[in-house]
């Protein structure tokens, strides 16, 4: 298969991508209009992408919102507690079914690469264990990372410790943890050297919820850095939320930025989940409860968005589309600049591919698995604009979904 015409991002002119084998055999500029094949697909001067990539989802919660309560607070904390009365009723069938069908979404949406957080604190690993079916049913659609991640605590939890060793011994990818809401500070940081000396000791990669709060005293980044960079462990780790650095004061930030540059971990950012349920402890000014986005980009580190919730206890709403929370994103995060805009993309595909680890699985380069998007516009500014959804998705270098956009008609003429 050729794919002619195509826009790329970063490179002048239009390219023909060649697809063999389910690889990039080549890319080539195009110097002349080619002819369309019958194998060809022409991408008429639109974008072509890697896959868009979706690194912080839940999916084990996913499609529960109002079962058996919905979060009138719409605060974090009551949202995990109606996911623990939730939890309490799952069965893998029930698990399976919510999680195919929030796939298929993230898959017609173009997302090709999903990092899952699977509620580990449970002693039955009802959920993990049903995840671990639905990444192999689901490996036509999508690449999927399941993540360990002890809702109610490491150390909090009744044999916490046991329940994440067991999860990484059924076939887990990630370590998580979530030490601010530890019982204590110390359980905090004891829970981050118990995750990351089991990483260490599995070769398993790391993502902890890590101070999704507005309390500027929930320092826990500082930990999970430090723990990161004196094992020389960065590159297989990632921070996410880290909703409290909006809190916290600039002094404070100087000397952390200069910790976290040199600890190489990536961040990733869930801002409109965030937008949603921080700040619900203030009155006015309300802060907006999202990390420091733009300033840690400005400082060189690597950071991506994540859609987090689609329409359970601590988010009602979500359909998949990462565009969305692409834009409103820039919006939260003041990233509306010139700048900012031609390079947005970056923030759903290959910095998120970046904080995977996804290496050489991912990407635009021959001898790479030719799976890409063709966007139906031409430049990161007008996929941001128009929010148009892809046209194609191709996986191992066949269409996995094609989209016709939308037709609109008026049918009065004026006067």
């Amino acid at each position: 298969m050729h794919i002619i015409n195509a826009r790329l991002r970063n490179r002048e002119g239009l390219h023909d991508l060649h697809l063999e084998n389910g690889r990039i055999a080549s890319i080539t500029a195009q110097t002349a209009a080619p002819a369309l094949t019958t194998d060809d697909l022409d991408a008429a001067g639109n974008l072509v992408i890697p896959p868009f990539v979706e690194p912080h989802i839940h999916l084990d919660a996913t499609l529960t919102a109002g079962e058996p309560r919905w979060n009138m607070s719409g605060t974090l904390f009551e949202g995990i507690e109606c996911w623990g009365e939730r939890k309490a009723t799952i069965t893998g069938e029930d698990t399976r079914t919510r999680a195919r069908k929030t796939i298929q979404a993230l898959a017609a949406h173009g997302i090709q690469h999903v990092r899952t957080h699977v509620d580990v604190t449970d002693p039955d690993l009802t959920a993990l264990k049903a995840m671990l079916q639905v990444r192999e049913e689901s490996a036509h659609l999508i690449d999927l990372q399941i993540v360990a991640f002890p809702q109610e605590g490491i150390e909090s939890y009744r044999n916490g410790r046991e329940l994440m060793e067991e999860a990484i011994r059924l076939g887990a990818d990630v370590i998580g943890g979530i030490p601010h809401f530890e019982y204590t500070r110390d359980q905090g940081v004891s829970s981050v050297k118990f995750l990351m000396d089991l990483a260490e000791r599995t070769g398993c990669l790391v993502d902890v919820h890590c101070d999704e709060t507005d309390d500027p005293h929930s320092r826990f980044l500082e930990v999970l850095a430090e723990e990161a960079r004196s094992r020389d462990m960065g590159a297989r780790v990632t921070a996410s939320h880290t909703t409290a650095m909006g809190s916290y004061d600039n002094a404070y930030c100087a000397k952390l930025f200069r910790l976290l540059g040199h600890s190489g971990i990536s961040f990733v950012s869930c801002p409109t989940e965030s937008i949603h349920l921080q700040g619900r402890f203030d009155s006015f000014p309300k802060r907006r409860g999202v990390t420091r986005v733009n300033e840690l980009l400005e400082a060189g580190m690597n950071v991506c968005f994540g859609q987090d919730s689609i329409v359970d206890p601590w988010y009602p709403l979500g359909n998949g589309n990462i565009l969305r929370v692409l834009e409103a994103g820039l919006h939260i995060c003041h990233m509306l600049g010139y700048r900012n805009l031609q390079s947005a993309l970056d923030l759903v595909t290959d910095n998120s591919a970046r904080a995977m680890a996804l290496g050489d699985r991912y990407g635009l380069a021959p001898g790479r698995p030719a799976n890409l998007l063709i966007l139906s516009a031409d430049s990161d500014y007008e996929v941001i604009r128009s929010q148009g959804l892809p046209l194609y998705s191709i996986r191992n270098g066949k269409v996995l979904m094609k989209r016709q956009p939308a037709q609109v008609e008026f049918l009065h003429a004026a006067g």
